[in-house]
């Protein structure tokens, strides 16, 4: 890593990988293929019940689930993309396909939220009459379906919880669940009192939770594709902690961003006058990282001189 100026540096990279990629990456490959086909074939069966039955309610699910199943499948391409090696045009692999996988995802379940919505205003005044026994068996179906499908991809591997790829799927095939339960919900209205009312009104609640289900999804995957801070992490936190290693005066030019799947990088700056075990030092303080914080990727440049409040970059303020 290059800056404008120069205090004598010593700079290392080192990596604390407390897990195995390979391994892992093989397991969530097949959840996502089981996932996507599982769903494939519910939405061919719910699509199948609403021409015949002539329902609109069964169609509508059935084109929000197709919705899903694309979404389904740009997250297993983002998981195999992120498998990829590092080439010399691309040195850090692929990962970032997992970033950017979560914001496709969370736009897609906005629009159709909104599609949602929209349609269920509409039906407030021009009703439709929808046979309610199909409606009940092939939503509950797709509960089943659904709430399985997501089971298998949340009870995933290594750091699934801060994976936004995994939990964009997941959160497709929640909402997928959710509109079903809307469905069975109205089905049941309809068919025990008769209430044609209770299908647009569950379709925009259903709409309602989707969006605000999603919203911050939308903002985290937006923020991790720009480079954010990871929301998990506190880069005061781990500024204190770089400043108190053994030997360490200073910390400037600290850098924390997200890789994709779950990888977290962090480059930074060290000033450290008086010390000799460069080495032991940047080997020890990387390994300290990824067990305090979940940083597995850690560049430390170390210096000699002092910090550089006159020099620093411009947006770029010393970390002490």
């Amino acid at each position: 890593m290059s800056h404008d100026h120069d205090h004598g540096a010593h700079a290392g990279h080192a990596h604390s990988h407390g897990h195995d990629h390979a391994h892992g990456g093989d397991t969530g490959a097949r959840g996502y293929a089981v996932a996507l086909l599982v769903n494939l074939a519910y939405t061919a069966l719910e699509a199948g019940y609403g021409f015949h039955t002539n329902s609109l309610a069964l169609l509508s699910d059935a084109l929000h689930n197709l919705g899903d199943v694309l979404g389904l499948g740009l997250a297993w391409a983002a998981a195999g993309m992120a498998r990829r090696r590092p080439t010399a045009s691309h040195t850090y692999g692929w990962r970032r396909a997992t970033l950017l996988a979560p914001l496709a995802n969370a736009l897609v379940l906005m629009v159709f939220a909104g599609g949602l919505a929209w349609e269920a205003v509409r039906r407030f005044s021009d009703p439709l009459g929808v046979p309610a026994m199909p409606v009940i068996v092939v939503a509950a179906i797709g509960i089943a379906v659904n709430l399985g499908a997501g089971w298998l991809l949340h009870g995933g591997h290594g750091h699934g919880g801060h994976d936004l790829n995994r939990r964009g799927a997941v959160l497709h095939l929640l909402a997928d669940a959710a509109v079903s339960l809307a469905a069975v919900i109205a089905g049941c209205g309809m068919l025990w009192l008769g209430w044609e009312w209770l299908d647009p009104v569950t379709a925009l609640l259903v709409g309602v939770v989707i969006a605000a289900g999603t919203f911050g999804l939308l903002r985290e995957s937006f923020a991790a594709a720009m480079d954010a801070v990871p929301s998990h992490i506190d880069q005061e936190a781990v500024a204190r902690f770089l400043s108190a290693r053994p030997g360490v005066e200073a910390v400037h030019h600290l850098h924390i961003w997200s890789l994709g799947a779950g990888e977290i990088a962090l480059t930074a700056h060290v000033v450290r006058p008086r010390a000799e075990d460069d080495d032991a030092f940047i080997e020890a303080t990387a390994h300290a990282l990824g067990v305090e914080f979940g940083i597995h990727h850690a560049t430390l440049q170390l210096e000699r001189g002092q910090a550089c409040p006159q020099v620093c970059h411009a947006g770029e303020h010393p970390a002490h």
